[in-house]
């Protein structure tokens, strides 16, 4: 680790405050730092890079902030390769796995020792409209349709590798990678599935028949979702940052992508222990030896 990138969330207090404190380390030990336009600008160190190009320029990146902006540095960065790492600056945070008290510590490990990498699926998305496509993206958690300010629920045909799954009547769906499971799917009934799995996530919101329940596909599975509706106003959101419109007749359509996002592993819990800490979960019982 030789050249250090940085993005934080310029909307979060002390975002400058921690950047400036994880530069000043860095330089002080012969690491090279590169800053996000927006942060390098807000704490006065230059015109600063785009995450494009600061992913092209450095061997990790920390990103402070919460997982919004763990998701858009992600989709940003996602043809470099780059290891991502996140610092939490947020209250809850399944991505940004490093807490501030301990930013310092983990660099130090990972300068000295190196750092593991965990490989995360994307999935690309793609909405058709009439034959013409209107949206392509790729997304880390989830593409999710939603009704919006519709009154009636929306019907979604769903095909998986060409064969017809089922009509879902709800006021949404969820398509989510094992990363997203945590995420707005979680909420919705859906299961925690860990994120080293290669598998796709179709999950119902308020499905209309209570039979409806969230499936889990293979990784190599193509979803194909044409929604119909009578009224206009059903929504395609995109790791809830990406907002489309849709239309009766549309088509949406969702397979794992070639890009992955290679996120840095916390060196001081592994993942159980930051799924027990997140949702809240009791820690171990009195007595029992971790060492056991």
């Amino acid at each position: 680790m030789k050249k250090v990138g940085i993005v934080a969330n310029t909307a979060k207090e002390k975002a400058g405050d921690y950047t400036q404190r994880l530069r000043t380390w860095c330089l002080e030990r012969g690491l090279e730092v590169y800053l996000d336009k927006g942060i390098a600008e807000a704490i006065g160190a230059g015109p600063g890079y785009d995450r494009k190009q600061l992913a092209a320029m450095v061997d990790i990146i920390a990103v402070f902030g919460g997982d919004g902006t763990m998701l858009r540095t992600a989709r940003a960065v996602r043809e470099f390769n780059v290891p991502i790492v996140g610092i939490n600056l947020g209250a809850f945070g399944y991505l940004t796995e490093v807490n501030l008290n301990e930013m310092i510590d983990a660099f130090e490990i990972f300068r000295q020792q190196g750092f593991l990498t965990e490989k995360r699926m994307m999935l690309d998305v793609t909405v058709e409209s009439e034959g013409t496509v209107v949206k392509k993206r790729t997304v880390l958690n989830d593409a999710v349709i939603n009704r919006g300010n519709l009154s009636r629920i929306v019907e979604m045909e769903t095909e998986v590798d060409g064969k017809y799954l089922n009509t879902f009547k709800a006021d949404g769906l969820i398509v989510s990678t094992p990363t997203g499971s945590t995420a707005y799917s979680l909420s919705a009934g859906g299961p925690i599935v860990f994120p080293q799995h290669d598998s796709i996530i179709i999950n119902p919101i308020c499905p209309h028949t209570l039979t409806n329940r969230p499936v889990i596909l293979p990784g190599e599975a193509a979803i194909r979702v044409i929604i119909w509706s009578k009224e206009q106003g059903a929504t395609v959101t995109l790791d809830g940052q990406v907002f489309h419109t849709l239309k009766s007749g549309d088509v949406m359509t969702i397979r794992r992508s070639h890009y992955v996002t290679m996120l840095v592993a916390s060196p001081h819990r592994d993942y159980l222990e930051i799924l027990r800490s997140k949702l809240g979960w009791g820690g171990l019982p009195a007595g029992l030896n971790r060492a056991v």
